[in-house]
């Protein structure tokens, strides 16, 4: 990038110049899905702004330079309570199986319909049970976890620093997990890590029992396992501050003596829908699904490269009103752009300096409009204009056109051409018009050399 990258890190609430620790291996961990049920709208505004940062981190220090993790978690008890609903007649572990590899599959399709790219490494809590196990021993070993009644929990007091994150006094602090807490606790802001299981729910073996682990601890393991003790940036939902990423550093950091997690802690803002808090009760709760395959919403499916523009529309640290009329704001806008096939070309530099700037993607759409309006006719600015959309994921492609249909199509403008060089143009406008119901986008030009009518197409997005 032509400016260094600055990040805003909520750790400290300052915006600074970001330094990797390894500048050859730049690691990345982004709170993942709970798959107990299909994606939300806001569900997938993280993945879509760590998904830009992950592109910028890559540009600037090379594809196999970076590493971004993103786990799903697929032991919860939501998971549990909609496999018995859902599967009632199935072993509780095979229903449980059925509605998170359901649920997973649809996750990946949904975010790939929104342009993102897959992650490094996507692990699993189920498969990272061991690392848990061993996380809970040594908070148990360095005096900051205890068990009760066949349960361990973490003792936030013995943490002289617990809660920078969130910066709230220790006493204002409740209990976080996803499991109920049914134990009597040393202070009221510990939480589980470890929770006993019915024969009727799953569990794994471990030294306190047969059951499963708090939600917060999954996500220290996974993260430890594939990104180290300390690595460069963790990022999530704001909603996720407190108590879930609190409670994964002081886990972290209690078993592994180190004096952070990450170096770097970034959120994106809530999404409201249509100016309200997104719930079921309120009837605007929509899944990315939903979205892109019914008419749910605006009475019509949106695209996935139009959901994606209208959130990189606002900055990711504010608040987004997700509506109709933003949808179609970012419609019109992609509709002025050209399609173009991926580039080699450096992106412009007023994009990259946008998206150096704590990922202004707000600036960085702007830059790419000023940019689309000079590529059309220009093929090295048509190069430019794709390598800067690229990196923000909204590179407009070229639809492929069958054969035969494109043949019927060239026919039709040829016809057309005839048309208007005989002044028939009510004729001509009426081929104008057929091709434009089937999709088809006319442009007329004019050839350099000859100055004749030229007309080329392309198919509407």
């Amino acid at each position: 990038m032509s400016a260094r990258l600055k990040l805003y890190n909520t750790l400290t609430r300052e915006k600074a110049e970001f330094t990797p620790i390894d500048a050859n291996n730049v690691r990345m961990y982004v709170c993942g899905p709970t798959v107990y049920d299909f994606a939300h709208i806001g569900n997938a505004r993280p993945v879509i702004v760590f998904d830009v940062l992950y592109r910028a981190l890559r540009h600037v220090y090379g594809e196999s330079q970076v590493t971004y993790a993103r786990n799903i978690t697929d032991v919860d008890d939501k998971i549990n309570a909609r496999a018995l609903r859902d599967y009632p007649h199935l072993p509780l572990n095979d229903a449980i199986h059925a509605v998170t590899e359901k649920t997973a599959k649809q996750f990946h399709d949904d975010v790939a319909s929104l342009g993102c790219l897959e992650p490094s490494v996507e692990p699993r809590a189920t498969d990272n049970i061991p690392q848990m196990v061993d996380i809970i021993e040594k908070l148990i070993e360095r005096g900051h976890a205890y068990v009760a009644t066949g349960e361990v929990l973490f003792d936030t007091k013995s943490m002289a620093d617990y809660g920078q994150l969130s910066k709230r006094p220790l006493d204002e602090q409740q209990a976080g997990a996803r499991i109920a807490v049914d134990v009597h606790k040393k202070n009221p802001g510990d939480f589980v890590l470890w929770k006993l299981s019915s024969d009727n729910e799953p569990g794994w073996e471990s030294p306190w029992g047969r059951g499963r682990p708090g939600w917060h601890i999954e996500c220290s393991a996974m993260s430890g396992r594939y990104l180290g003790e300390v690595f460069d940036i963790h990022g999530g939902g704001l909603d996720l501050i407190f108590p879930h990423h609190e409670n994964e550093i002081a886990q972290s950091r209690c078993a592994h003596g180190t004096h952070v997690m990450a170096n770097v802690w970034m959120h994106n803002g809530f999404v409201q829908v249509e100016g309200r808090k997104m719930s079921k009760s309120e009837g605007n709760f929509v899944t990315i699904y939903e979205l892109l395959h019914t008419g749910k919403f605006g009475g019509r499916q949106w695209p996935g490269d139009v959901l994606r523009l209208a959130m990189l529309m606002t900055h990711y640290r504010e608040p987004i009103d997700f509506s109709v009329k933003r949808l179609e704001e970012a419609e019109r806008l992609l509709a002025k752009w050209p399609a173009a096939e991926a580039s080699d070309a450096a992106p412009d530099s007023t994009v990259l300096d946008a998206l150096a700037d704590d990922l202004n993607t707000v600036a960085a759409v702007q830059a790419l409009h000023a940019l689309a309006q000079s590529a059309h006719n220009d093929p090295a600015k048509l190069a430019v204009f794709a390598a800067s959309a690229a990196l923000l994921g909204v590179l407009p492609k070229k639809a492929e056109v069958d054969e035969a249909i494109a043949a019927a199509v060239d026919s039709l403008v040829e016809m057309r051409l005839e048309m208007l060089k005989a002044k028939n143009f009510a004729e001509a406008d009426r081929i104008r018009d057929e091709l434009s119901a089937k999709g088809v986008q006319l442009k007329d030009g004019k050839d350099k050399e000859t100055g004749e009518r030229t007309t080329s197409w392309e198919m509407k997005r």
